[in-house]
């Protein structure tokens, strides 16, 4: 950390910095919070972003069963090879933004034969469980997803990244990010389901229902790693383990959509400081998300009616947080005029 005077605090003092560039006071408004933002998690007054990099995590939903998406299970398994080829919006944004993109596959129901320096595989099973029936995940199973996040966290980091953004595939994964936020909130389980995919009334009505049964059979869960494991996804265990060691390690962390603040909540329960590392990139268009968000008691940095998934919103506010930077690393004071 930057030597500070005496009595002064790194907040103090990057505020003062940040009011006296030449600009009148609070003109780039959020640019400024976010700038103060960066400083406070690295702790000093010259925040850097080094090779940051979007981890997606994918995994498949024995939910997908009861049909509460509008695609088949096995589009997660198309769409990870469409990663591995370079075809997906999270390649064309990472490409554009220069960001490393690594994907992991925590449990997807189907094998791969690939092995690059951009795809990994940590598959704990082949697919979760149908919580309808019995837990998502044993707590074991869970608890390996989770460090299956954090052992690529500590990974990107050894290679020097400092700023790491979440992402994740896996059709019928809005399901249990409702279940966890209803859950975990306390917010009516109607406020927390949305479309997903794209169902109609009848398909919405249907997901509804069936999310209710779920919630029903696992109403004795509280603890959350028990909610977790019960109505969680093993590519949203993988997310939290990783945000928390995000934080645990003082990066900047980066969260896309409803899905990915589904695991945030989870990481939240477990460690409440893991809040201020990080940056929530975009509102989704996914019902649910803006309410998560307020309960958090958080903005986002843009709204762009998505509902994508995949880090799509990390790798496009990413620009965003390298301005903050560079405002508060290159922009003149008002004692050169």
């Amino acid at each position: 950390m930057t030597n500070l005077p005496t009595g002064h605090s790194l907040d103090a003092v990057v505020r003062q910095r940040i009011d006296q560039k030449t600009k009148p006071l609070g003109a780039l408004g959020r640019l400024e919070d976010l700038a103060l933002q960066l400083a406070l998690i690295q702790q000093t007054e010259t925040p850097t972003l080094q090779n940051p990099h979007i981890l997606v995590f994918a995994g498949d939903h024995g939910l997908a069963a009861e049909g509460v998406s509008a695609y088949p299970a096995d589009i997660t398994y198309g769409m990870v090879q469409n990663f591995i080829a370079g075809g997906a919006a999270i390649n064309v944004f990472c490409r554009q933004n220069n960001l490393k993109l690594l994907v992991c596959d925590v449990g997807v129901a189907g094998t791969f034969a690939e092995n690059t320096p951009e795809f990994v595989k940590f598959k704990i099973r082949p697919g979760t469980r149908n919580m309808r029936h019995e837990p998502a995940m044993t707590r074991d199973e869970c608890e390996a997803a989770m460090d299956a996040g954090r052992t690529l966290v500590n990974g990107v980091q050894y290679r020097g990244c400092n700023v790491v953004g979440f992402g994740e595939m896996g059709i019928g994964n809005t399901s249990p990010a409702s279940l966890l936020m209803h859950r975990l909130t306390g917010l009516p389980l109607d406020q927390c389901v949305g479309r997903g995919t794209g169902l109609d009334d009848a398909g919405l009505a249907h997901k509804r229902s069936v999310l209710q049964a779920v919630a029903d059979t696992h109403a004795h869960f509280s603890d959350p790693l028990d909610v977790l494991s019960a109505m969680g996804g093993l590519e949203i265990a993988a997310m939290a383990g990783g945000m928390l060691q995000a934080a645990e390690n003082s990066m900047v962390i980066l969260v896309d959509g409803f899905v990915a603040t589904s695991a945030l909540l989870v990481a939240q329960a477990l460690k409440p400081t893991v809040l201020a590392n990080c940056i929530f990139c975009h509102l989704s268009n996914e019902a649910g998300h803006r309410l998560m968000l307020e309960h958090l008691g958080v903005e986002p940095l843009l709204n762009l009616g998505m509902r994508l998934g995949e880090g799509t919103g990390c790798a496009l506010a990413y620009p965003i947080v390298q301005a903050a930077v560079g405002m508060l690393n290159e922009m003149a004071s008002m004692d050169v005029l």
